[in-house]
Formats: C-alpha cells, structure tokens, sequence
C-alpha cells in the first residue's frame, strides 16, 4: 500500500470532509481516505500511484482546493 498526503483548503466540518472523502474514493487504486481537518490535510491509501491531477479533479468536484502534495 502506497500513502499520499495533500493539502486541502476549504474544509471545516465533518460534511466537509465527507464530500471530500467520496470525491477521492471514485479514484481507481484508492484504498482509504482519512481527512484531518485540524490541520487542513488528506491521507489518501492506494494500491498503486495515483495522477495528481486525478486528485486535485476529485478534490475540485467536491467543492475545495488541493493545495499540494507531501512527500
């Protein structure tokens, strides 16, 4: 399993982060979405490496901004 963090402005309640969560599931290869909403980051657990721009679209369809990627 593979774990990608991101930057996510916008969220600021469990609805919030709900949105974002199924956003990122729709991705192929995503195994588990957790959402810190403290500190304004995704966790995201994949099977294999996911495309940024397929996160930054699910994020965007959700309604928030992805503002990076972590290494």
């Amino acid at each position: 399993m593979i774990e990608h963090r991101y930057g996510v402005a916008g969220m600021t309640c469990g609805h919030c982060a709900s949105f974002v969560t199924e956003e990122i599931e729709r991705i192929e290869g995503v195994t588990a979405v957790n959402v810190d909403l403290t500190n304004d980051k995704v966790i995201v657990t994949s099977d294999r490496e996911l495309a940024l721009a397929d996160v930054r679209a699910a994020v965007d369809e959700a309604g928030y901004e992805l503002t990076g990627q972590e290494h």
